[in-house]
């Protein structure tokens, strides 16, 4: 696995730990050590996950907007905790972070859904962000 795809698995359940407590922002920058001693050895230093974490959790009404407009018939309550915060890395790599190309976003979600969802998350994931990633190139043109 490489350490940015693990950086990503950090976040993301560093994310799913924080949306499970009910989105306790005190608690983030614990949450954070926590999930990066258990799982992350050799990524303390890592800006990745503090900077993505921070980012979705800063912008989480906005992301999860998005979200609720390309998934109208799965509310966000509806979906997994796991599903919900996958999307939610997913729209900030593919809107805010120009860092990322979109496909490796989408990609990288879509395989972070495969390991850590249900047996149906990864497409569920896939045709969600690509529904996004097809209107923003569209409107490129």
């Amino acid at each position: 696995m490489s350490k940015r795809h693990l950086a990503r698995s950090i976040a993301m359940q560093t994310l799913y730990q924080w949306d499970f407590r009910g989105n306790p922002s005190a608690a983030l920058p614990a949450i954070v050590d926590q999930t990066i001693g258990e799982f992350g050895a050799g990524l303390e230093n890592d800006e990745y996950i503090p900077t993505t974490v921070e980012a979705v959790t800063d912008n989480v009404k906005v992301i999860d907007e998005k979200i609720e407009q390309y998934a109208q018939n799965w509310p966000l309550v509806q979906m997994s905790i796991i599903d919900r915060n996958i999307l939610r890395i997913g729209v900030y790599e593919l809107f805010y972070n120009d860092n990322i190309p979109a496909k490796v976003a989408i990609n990288e979600a879509i395989e972070l859904a495969k390991n850590y969802g249900g047996q149906s998350s990864g497409k569920f994931v896939n045709g969600i962000l690509g529904a996004m990633y097809t209107d923003v190139t569209s409107e490129q043109l």
